[in-house]
């Protein structure tokens, strides 16, 4: 029965967007020791957070413990996290074997958004250049990396206490993974890896049978440039809504039948010169799936890379010009045609990351050269904005600038109050501060983009709620219907989104299983106190979703609320 105080909105024009990622809590209250200076226009704004994390943030992931994951290597030598105790317990002394063990230094730590401190983890083997994707319960398998780590499968279970660290599987992958790349897959928590130096093959983890090992891929073989480092190198991974796996490295993009083990559609070269795939190092991102097509136009898009002869220019100390070029395509139907278009300056080793209001950031990275030790200069200070509904022509925004380089071994990953967390960049074998052009870099910074200003608190949706019976957590089974609410103190607009993201495993320019979905919205209520109710409904299947925890965010004419952690899976 309708209340003369209540307003009641079709769901037609009200999409729900779901970002595959994970999710770092953040309060509306939340203090940190980083100023935040004012902006101008729309450019968004820099925070700097810490001022040394102890560790490289080569790798980052975030959990639905509202956590960061921040690791490097332990072949490197001593971080800057030095340990009172061994993690075998021993001591530590000032003595100068213990100053040079790297045993006696944290290699990777867990960053607690909340309070703005890191706590050191354990590492066994070198996880060095490896890959993640996180399991539906929340955990990350972490799979590879070099020497004694290279064929290793590490675990993550995030807690709230603090008291978990990395525990090493006693299986072991069947190829080395250095430089490979992984993707959950719609199966229960199984997961692909492909790639990796001197590896021309895939597997999956865990193994359906005793005797299974890895299956080869000669794609891999055909993309590789011996003369230029590889160039297929993490190549780009994409799951498709029908459930088969976009495949680019170098220039040259493949769809494979998980099912069957085989190519079924080989696309079109991506159009100009250069590579895309490490060294060259470009980046790509899915862009968001829509209900209204039922998730079935899959596009991806591919930006940015080094130019053809880079890795053996930057060997001689000549750093050329890397690419503008960015292609989008869709992988869907038979109208496969990459249709190219120009960032405002060229860029490689960057992040492309989707914000809330399903735009694209790129931040980090370089202009000249290519990655690898000290390969890249001329560093790429401003990030840029990418909407990928606007004119050709009028989608690229210039953001504001940092002071900060962010090179080779740099990362980023979207936060749950829609900030990026930006970390890393060590373009040396060693941790190196002096004499060289772009010493190692340990301060962490966040992006703020424009909408988390406070101008823009009277449009903010706030105390987001998942109904339910009970619990902090909402699993909810594939196309079934859920309920959620929210504060907004103006009417609702048409213009009224959900957002959820849940955390990908970032490094080296790539977001490993980033993922968001536009969500059907069946029907929507607002009270005469300002509470609104909305009928949303789940993800259809895992094809379209892998089970996982997902980020539900409520986007009012642009401006993001902070996130609530929702779980898909099977019913």
């Amino acid at each position: 029965m309708a209340h003369e105080n209540m307003f009641s909105l079709s769901c037609s024009k009200i999409t729900i967007t779901i970002l595959f990622l994970v999710f770092v809590g953040f309060s509306d209250g939340a203090k940190s020791n980083g100023k935040i200076r004012s902006s101008q226009g729309r450019k968004g704004q820099w925070q700097l957070l810490l001022n040394n994390t102890g560790v490289v943030g080569m790798h980052m992931a975030l959990t639905y413990k509202n956590t960061v994951l921040m690791f490097d290597q332990t072949g490197a030598g001593p971080s800057s996290y030095q340990l009172r105790k061994r993690f075998n317990g021993s001591m530590c002394t000032k003595s100068h074997n213990d100053l040079m063990d790297s045993t006696c230094y944290a290699h990777s730590v867990e960053y607690d958004i909340s309070s703005n401190k890191v706590r050191p983890l354990r590492l066994d083997t070198d996880p060095w250049c490896s890959s993640g994707s996180f399991l539906s319960n929340g955990t990350l398998l972490q799979t590879g990396g070099y020497g004694q780590g290279a064929k290793r499968v590490r675990f993550y279970r995030p807690c709230g206490n603090h008291q978990c660290d990395w525990i090493q599987s006693k299986k072991s992958l069947s190829d080395e993974r250095w430089y490979a790349s992984s993707q959950i897959l719609p199966e229960h928590d199984r997961v692909i890896v492909v790639g990796g130096r001197r590896v021309s093959t895939f597997e999956f983890v865990p193994k359906t049978s005793l005797g299974e090992k890895s299956f080869n891929l000669p794609f891999l073989h055909q993309t590789f440039d011996r003369n230029s480092g590889g160039n297929n190198l993490y190549p780009f991974l994409h799951l498709s809504s029908d459930g088969n796996l976009f495949i680019f490295a170098n220039r040259d993009s493949i769809l494979l039948n998980l099912r069957r083990n085989r190519v079924i559609k080989t696309f079109p070269r991506i159009p100009g010169d250069g590579s895309r795939n490490y060294p060259s190092s470009g980046s790509s991102v899915l862009l968001p799936l829509d209900h209204r097509d039922n998730f079935e136009k899959v596009e991806v898009m591919v930006c940015g890379g080094s130019a053809t002869g880079a890795f053996k220019a930057a060997s001689k100390g000549r750093f050329l010009e890397g690419l503008r070029s960015c292609g989008r395509m869709v992988i869907t139907g038979n109208a496969n045609k990459w249709n190219m278009e120009y960032m405002p300056k060229p860029r490689f080793l960057h992040d492309m990351l989707i914000l809330p209001t399903g735009n694209i950031l790129i931040i980090n990275g370089a202009k000249h050269g290519c990655a690898g030790y000290d390969n890249a200069r001329n560093a790429s200070l401003e990030p840029y904005l990418y909407n990928p509904n606007k004119k050709l022509g009028k989608r690229f925004t210039v953001l504001r600038s940092t002071k900060i380089a962010r090179m080779y071994h740099s990362s980023a990953t979207l936060l749950p109050d829609g900030r990026v967390l930006v970390a890393g960049s060590n373009p040396h074998g060693r941790y190196t501060f002096h004499n060289v052009a772009y010493p190692t870099e340990l301060r962490l910074q966040a992006f703020v983009p424009h909408y988390m200003e406070k101008r823009y608190h009277s449009l903010r949706p706030s105390n987001l709620t998942i109904e339910h019976g009970g619990g902090d957590r909402y699993a909810i089974g594939y196309g079934t219907e859920f309920r959620v609410r929210f504060l907004l103190g103006r009417r609702l607009s048409d213009e009224v989104r959900f957002s959820a993201y849940s955390p990908p495993f970032t490094t080296h320019s790539f977001a490993m299983n980033q993922r968001m979905l536009k969500l059907r919205c069946k029907s929507m209520v607002r009270n005469g106190d300002g509470w609104v109710h909305a009928v949303l409904e789940a993800p259809p299947s895992p094809n379209v979703a892998p089970s996982g925890y997902y980020l539900l965010t409520v986007v009012n004419e642009g401006i993001p609320s902070l996130s609530q952690w929702v779980q898909f899976v099977h019913a």
